[in-house]
């Protein structure tokens, strides 16, 4: 029987750790268009046709996440990776620890 690979419990919870100091650039990164009002990065939701800035908040300094628009949102920067690139909050947790050199 094969063996499958099992991924340590607290992998979200250091993720989650090593992305939120750096949540302004990643969200800048990730969605370019937005603009910092006080703690909220204010962008286009890219997964629905926005016309401009406006319902798509993010939290900065909790990572808290919503489009006012439609009932969509999330509680950290792992779940609105998987959001905006359409996958799995495990694929996404993966991701981020690959780009924030956390060890899976």
């Amino acid at each position: 029987m094969g063996k499958t690979k099992s991924f340590p419990r607290d992998l979200f919870g250091r993720v989650t750790a090593a992305a939120l100091p750096r949540a302004r650039m990643l969200v800048e990164t990730w969605l370019p268009d937005g603009r910092l009002v006080g703690e909220e990065y204010i962008a286009r939701n890219p997964n629905r046709e926005d016309r401009r800035p406006g319902s798509f908040k993010i939290n900065v300094q909790t990572g808290l996440w919503a489009d006012f628009a439609v009932p969509v949102g999330g509680c950290d920067l792992i779940s609105l990776w998987a959001y905006l690139n359409n996958c799995s909050q495990m694929q996404a947790a993966l991701r981020l620890a690959e780009l924030l050199d956390v060890e899976p």
